[in-house]
């Protein structure tokens, strides 16, 4: 089965999906930015774009992704931002054509939620720390540019299933994508303060800097 787990930037694909590995044995996060940011670093500075729009990039990772399901015994998680509709079909909809096993849900938030959030990931909570909480969200300001055509275009009917996060804790929208998808976690033991430190590390580790 693929869990492919789309919303906005910011918006908890990552931390959902990392709550969902560690709660599920057997299974694993195949992240397509890897190969996106591989390819967008092959490319002179000026033609260094969106890797999306590369069409290599949505072949190779249907590719890989197949290939995953077809030899990994386990459930393959895929945390992805995805808003064009053609590159939807031609990624997550051809995963299905190809015969495998494939959950969609977008992880949806107010605005203002989302803007929280990436306050507090990464950079963004020391910047608020240190200049205040009104300061620029320096390394985040793409995803808040994006943030109002993510919101919008994944509302969309073709993008369902629609599930929304304003009012829930990363477990619970773990728990909630297992129950549609018909799946069974390991109860969450953890307390609080593990469970911020765990995420807080997370975030750390899925900074970019290019």
């Amino acid at each position: 089965m693929l869990l492919w787990i789309n919303g906005p930037f910011g918006g908890g694909k990552t931390q959902t999906a990392h709550e969902i590995r560690r709660r599920l044995p057997g299974s694993v996060i195949c992240d397509p930015e890897h190969a996106g940011f591989g390819l967008r670093r092959m490319l002179p500075p000026e033609l260094r774009g969106n890797f999306q729009d590369l069409a290599s990039w949505r072949q190779g990772v249907v590719e890989v992704l197949d290939l995953a399901l077809r030899e990994h015994d386990g459930v393959v998680i895929v945390p992805m931002t995805v808003t064009d509709p053609d590159y939807f079909a031609e990624t997550v909809g051809r995963l299905g054509e190809l015969g495998h096993d494939v959950r969609h849900f977008a992880l949806l938030a107010e605005r203002e939620t989302v803007l929280k959030r990436l306050r507090e990931r990464g950079f963004g909570h020391l910047v608020q720390y240190v200049a205040g909480k009104d300061a620029p969200l320096r390394r985040e300001s793409w995803a808040v540019q994006q943030l109002d055509h993510c919101l919008q275009r994944l509302r969309e009917p073709e993008f369902a299933e629609h599930l929304w996060t304003d009012h829930s804790t990363v477990p619970k929208t773990a728990d909630r994508i297992a129950v549609l998808a018909g799946l069974t976690l390991r109860p969450n033991n953890e307390g609080a303060v593990r469970t911020r430190l765990r995420q807080t590390k997370v975030s750390l580790q899925h900074i970019r800097f290019d």
